[in-house]
């Protein structure tokens, strides 16, 4: 991770942190992950910290590949903080919270002034002006920071020499947030997923990590978002225009007039359709069979770290506590106990890290995905669609998600990519009065979209709800907001 580190040290060993700790000195711990986002935001505010209390040791762990000092201090997610003061564990802080990062290291590790009491929580963020504004930033731009050492550009006509080159590396080409094996945002997994029914081979390139590629393409394209896709060099569209494609069969037609042969076709027809395992995988006929065989032995089968009863990662413990609280009948594998379905299945699911969820033969992801979709009652849904538990009403439904977050806005898109200017003025508005807030993106949910308006009485959306009342739409809000009462109302 090529982050300005500050005073910060990364933990190679489990012993290495126990020796740091029994000093008795301030030390606070992030645990973080190389493909998290909200990893990346607060390492950048907790490598300022770090230089503003000097007489604290900060420590960074990566989680997955510190599984024994995860495990120690029960990490299921990623950001997470322990905090440490005479040698003991006396607090932690999950999820990208700046301020209470900065107020909770405030408390352990005193004032820059050995002399002077330690900051009040009340001070807000404790580290002063630097911290502010990076958090700011944060704030305004959820997005990662461009990662040092990257290619520069140059000359424009080198930039587009060099995107022109991206463009045709590949018959099939997605320039999209993250990678195929863990999307960074939802319209990009949902073309992942469209060009996998479709069965074609293709290139990714993830935007997020080459912003002069990520600015410059927009303009190369004249397209301003992201996905999207180009065909031997040609752009096809975003999100919106390659499922309007796929719904129609033009896709398929698109990629067969170019000449695009399906990966069936590639296998000689000798896949079974999970994970698109091609010739160049190398693995045998044997495993590939063994592992479908492993993931139809149940509905719902997990790939873990260890046992139910035992999980040996924080990871995989989450996903078995989610499971067991939705009521879900599951089975499971240990990878650790059988190497060979450990490596095999990384390749034959197109996904590298562990644990790895199964509803009814379809890889659902790892532990982010599997509590979001808790989150949004997705997983609910999926697995009362595969008759897995018993369907819930659609009432219950719907009085389980305006509950699921004090405020709740139900909108067209999501908060970092309305897909409409009334959602993206109520985002703002909330944004603009530091109001917290979950939301549920009605696009893509027909029943929940229909539904919700019967059960509001109210016909439009966006639609604001707090403490599972509605509040109203964009017209009330903006009105609420203007003669400032909206903040007021979403905290009485």
């Amino acid at each position: 991770m090529d982050v300005n580190s500050g005073n910060v040290k990364n933990v190679n060993s489990k012993e290495e942190l126990d020796k740091a700790v029994q000093k008795g000195d301030s030390v606070i711990l992030h645990f973080w992950a190389n493909w998290c986002d909200a990893s990346k935001h607060m390492d950048t505010v907790f490598s300022h910290l770090s230089t503003d209390f000097p007489y604290a040791q900060f420590f960074r762990v990566e989680a997955e590949e510190q599984p024994e000092i995860s495990e120690a201090y029960s990490v299921s997610a990623v950001p997470y903080f322990v905090f440490f003061k005479n040698g003991k564990p006396v607090d932690t802080l999950e999820g990208a919270d700046p301020p209470s990062l900065a107020n909770k290291i405030a408390k352990v590790a005193g004032s820059v002034n050995p002399d002077e009491p330690a900051a009040p929580a009340s001070l807000g963020l404790a580290a002063g002006p630097s911290i502010l504004e990076a958090v700011k930033d944060l704030a305004q731009n959820n997005e990662p920071s461009p990662i040092r050492n990257q290619p520069s550009s140059g000359h424009v006509g080198d930039l587009n020499e060099e995107l022109k080159q991206l463009l045709n590396s590949k018959p099939i080409m997605l320039f999209m947030k993250g990678k195929p094996e863990e999307p960074k945002c939802g319209f990009s997994s949902e073309v992942i997923d469209i060009l996998k029914k479709e069965k074609v081979p293709f290139g990714t390139f993830d935007i997020l990590t080459n912003q002069n590629v990520r600015e410059g393409l927009k303009k190369f394209s004249n397209w301003p978002t992201y996905p999207q896709l180009y065909l031997k060099g040609e752009l096809l569209g975003g999100c919106d225009i390659i499922t309007d494609m796929h719904k129609n069969n033009q896709l398929k037609e698109v990629f067969r007039d170019s000449g695009i042969e399906t990966t069936d076709s590639i296998k000689g027809n000798t896949g079974n359709g999970n994970g698109d395992i091609s010739s160049s995988t190398g693995l045998s006929s044997s495993l590939t069979s063994r592992l479908a065989s492993l993931i139809a032995s149940s509905p719902v089968m997990l790939f873990m770290k260890g046992e139910p009863e035992q999980p040996k990662c924080g990871f995989s413990r989450k996903v078995v506590e989610i499971l067991q609280q939705e009521k879900v009948p599951f089975k499971s594998f240990d990878i650790l106990t059988d190497d060979e379905v450990r490596q095999g299945l990384k390749v034959y699911s197109n996904w590298s890290s562990y644990p790895q969820l199964y509803i009814d033969n379809e890889l659902i992801g790892g532990s982010d995905i599997v509590l979001e979709m808790q989150k949004s009652g997705e997983l609910t849904r999926v697995l009362a669609e595969k008759g897995i538990i018993p369907k819930e009403s659609l009432n219950d439904r719907l009085k389980k998600l305006i509950s699921k977050s004090p405020v709740m806005l139900f909108m067209k898109g999501n908060p970092d990519a309305p897909r409409c200017g009334f959602s993206s003025k109520v985002v703002n508005a909330l944004k603009e009065e530091d109001v917290s807030f979950g939301h549920f993106d009605i696009l893509s949910d027909q029943e929940v979209r229909e539904g919700l308006k019967k059960f509001s009485n109210w016909p439009t959306y966006p639609q604001l709800y707090y403490k599972g009342e509605l509040v109203g739409g964009c017209d009330i809000i903006l009105e609420l907001k203007e003669n400032g009462e909206l903040k007021s109302t979403l905290s009485e």
